[in-house]
């Protein structure tokens, strides 16, 4: 299983946006295993369930396996999930993430990773940035 593409945030950990995530495919049921496993080593075994948005992952199925167990998998309409993922490690917390789409151009899913990595402020998850191609001004 390749390593997934994801840049956290300095200091990231649960709370807001903590980066971003560029996965290779819309197969939620592939890609999430890996990116658990790389958020947290303990996080596969911690997570209660993922939220994702309906657009971003229309086939998502309603429960992925990871290592060990399963994880239910909870849709949202909500604008501001159309493009994150949120983690929920029960009493450990949340991690929210940027989903920057599968096709999305090299280049910009680059300068995105990057933003979350480096930033102070990483591009919130409800910008729309991800499908745009821009960064979010950073006065």
């Amino acid at each position: 299983m390749p390593l997934p593409r994801l840049r956290l945030a300095p200091g990231a950990g649960h709370g807001p946006t903590g980066g971003a995530w560029w996965p290779r495919c819309d197969a939620l049921e592939l890609e999430l295993p890996a990116l658990l496993g790389s958020l947290d080593p303990g996080a596969v075994t911690g997570v209660t369930r993922v939220t994702v948005g309906t657009a971003a992952w229309p086939d998502a199925p309603r429960t992925v396996m990871a290592p060990g167990h399963a994880i239910d998998v909870v849709l949202s309409d909500l604008p501001a999930g159309a493009h994150a993922i949120t983690v929920d490690c029960g009493p450990a917390g949340l991690w929210n993430l940027l989903v920057i789409p599968p096709d999305e151009r090299a280049e910009v899913a680059g300068r995105l990773l990057s933003a979350a990595a480096t930033a102070d402020r990483p591009p919130a998850a409800d910008t729309g940035v991800a499908r745009e191609g821009r960064l979010p001004d950073s006065a």
